[in-house]
Order: C-alpha cells, then sequence, then structure tokens
C-alpha cells in the first residue's frame, strides 16, 4: 500500500464510521494522539473507540484531503480537514448545532507500509471558538477574557 493509499484509507475510515476499517492500517504496537486524547491510545481498537465518541457527536462529519501527502523514510505526513455539525454531547460540551470546519495534520510513523504512530495536529481553540465555547477575537468578550488571563487590551 502507498502512502496515498493509506492515508485515503485513513480518511475513509473517519468518514465512514465504520470502526473496523482502521484495523487493517495499524501496524503491531500502534499509538495514537490527539489534542483530544489524555494520553496516547493503545491499539486499533482504543482509536475506533475515540472515533465513535467523535463521531456521534459529530454524525455527519467526514475528513477530507486538503493538500499533498510528505513522505520520507519512516515519516509521513498528511494535510485534512474534518468538517460537520455537532448534534450530540461531546465530554461536558452540550451539543451546539453548529457547523465546523477543523483544519489537522495527520503526521505518522510507519512500519511496513502500515501506521505505527499517528498524532494529529489541530487548533483546538479555533474549533473552540466555532462551536461557540470561546468569544470570536476582536469582540467584547474576547478582549475581557484577555484581560482575565493579564494580556491587557488588544487593538
Amino acid at each position: 500500500m502507498t502512502v496515498d493509499e493509506l492515508f485515503d484509507e485513513w480518511e475513509r475510515a473517519w468518514s465512514g464510521r465504520d470502526p473496523a476499517r482502521f484495523e487493517p492500517l495499524c501496524a503491531p504496537g500502534f499509538q495514537y494522539e490527539d489534542p483530544l486524547t489524555a494520553e496516547p491510545l493503545l491499539g486499533p481498537a482504543a482509536l475506533a473507540g475515540h472515533a465513535q465518541q467523535l463521531l456521534r457527536a459529530f454524525p455527519d462529519a467526514r475528513l477530507n484531503r486538503t493538500g499533498e501527502r510528505l513522505h520520507g523514510g519512516a515519516f509521513a505526513c498528511a494535510p485534512c480537514k474534518l468538517l460537520g455539525t455537532h448534534r450530540e454531547a461531546l465530554g461536558g460540551l452540550a451539543p451546539t448545532g453548529r457547523f465546523v470546519v477543523v483544519h489537522a495534520v495527520v503526521y505518522a510513523e510507519l512500519k511496513d507500509g502500515l501506521l505505527l504512530r499517528a498524532r494529529v495536529f489541530f487548533d483546538v481553540h479555533d474549533a473552540g471558538v466555532q462551536l461557540g465555547v470561546f468569544p470570536r477575537p476582536g469582540t467584547a468578550g474576547h478582549r475581557a477574557l484577555l484581560m482575565l488571563r493579564g494580556f491587557g487590551l488588544r487593538g
């Protein structure tokens, strides 16, 4: 399987809501991390459980490629974006009904053409702003939050 085929299948696993699709993509000893995981998830079953929680909260979610995948040796990365509407509770956050677009980069270590480690990087603050958890930059609420945090007023 080429790197492009591997990441195409990764996107299909997320978008297709079929947790079994992660298993053939993962090497033995697979680990996964993203800003919403407290510690690395071990194995494709743990990743599938994490994905199911996110997909319950965003039932129309889909993961799309946004640029060229880069790879060399045992490492690869893939830019992508997750799009979806927040319809169910996630953690302590009640459904907002808001549509979000979260850009991300998947950085992976490969072993024998499979994913050994995958770390997904995305801007949690921007996702929070889109969901209405944080005030939009430039608003009075944002300036008040900055003042409370000790950053003073910004123009």
